[in-house]
């Protein structure tokens, strides 16, 4: 039998980054985050390929509870005005098409969320608020039993359903709340 030796060492190295990230994200950063939620009319959310799937969970994660949020590029995407947010995610803050988005946004006057593990990225210095997710992007900042990205995009998902969390208690949604609205057709 083959020793599963790199499967226990990357299951290891991941919840041991989650620890760190829980301990980094700024309580003010959380709070702004879900004001500007709130206070918004929709909530856009984008990012390409793996943040781009991070981007689509959170996008159903605040359908259910009960805001009007698309992820862009989607043919049903409705069109957006200043009213709106746009949430992109980005770990390197240099995607072209997050930068392209970001900037479309900000000269419609929409605010602009960037989740991003390079505070110091152009995507970053275009946001109204930057939340810095840490995580290893595909810049290969350093060595990782996690492949490619994945110390990024599983941190993405996490700290997205613990905002969720976040918001279903402040709002008294529960989970029965959130089934009246999840798909019946599947």
């Amino acid at each position: 039998m083959i020793e599963i030796k790199y499967f226990k060492l990357s299951m290891m190295e991941i919840i041991d980054h989650l620890n760190k990230v829980k301990e980094s994200i700024r309580e003010n950063d959380l709070n702004r985050l879900i004001g500007l939620i709130d206070n918004s009319r929709r909530i856009f959310l984008y990012g390409a390929g793996r943040s781009g799937f991070m981007a689509r969970a959170f996008a159903q994660r605040l359908m259910h509870i009960g805001y009007e949020s698309y992820f862009l590029g989607e043919t049903v995407t409705p069109s957006c005005d200043k009213r709106d947010l746009i949430i992109i995610v980005s770990g390197s803050g240099k995607t072209i098409s997050s930068l392209c988005l970001a900037e479309a946004a900000k000269e419609m006057g929409l605010k602009v969320v960037a989740i991003t593990s390079h505070g110091e990225s152009r995507l970053a210095e275009i946001s109204d608020l930057t939340i810095i997710v840490p995580g290893k992007t595909k810049l290969v900042e350093r060595e990782s039993y996690a492949p490619f990205t994945s110390l990024f995009d599983i941190s993405v998902l996490s700290f997205f359903d613990s905002v969720s969390s976040e918001i279903m208690r402040r709002k008294g949604i529960n989970e029965s709340k959130i089934l009246e609205r999840h798909a019946t057709l599947e």
